[in-house]
């Protein structure tokens, strides 16, 4: 009788390591999966404002060269103007 109380003591002493060590090992994954996030956040910030600096850099050239196209295109209107202005006078 001794020997299975005995035996008993060891099977609940094990059954409650192992409880521990699922629950250890469950926290462990918890703050893997918390750290994961953490990281995969930071990572897609980063990707954001590198994409946002190309959109940014993109979008300037291309309205520098459509400023760049008005002042060309004012400037060919001076020019005519100019030129009519002259023919109205001859006339």
């Amino acid at each position: 009788m001794a020997s299975q109380s005995q035996g008993i003591q060891q099977l609940l002493q094990a059954e409650k390591r192992a409880a521990e060590k699922v629950s250890e090992a469950r926290k462990r994954e918890n703050v893997r999966l918390k750290q994961a996030k953490e990281e995969a956040q930071a990572e897609i910030e980063q990707y954001r404002l590198q994409r946002e600096k190309e959109f940014k850099a993109k979008e300037a050239a291309a309205l520098g060269s459509h400023g760049s196209c008005s002042t060309e295109v004012e400037k060919e209107t001076q020019e005519k103007m100019t030129i009519l202005q002259a023919y109205f006078q001859q006339n």
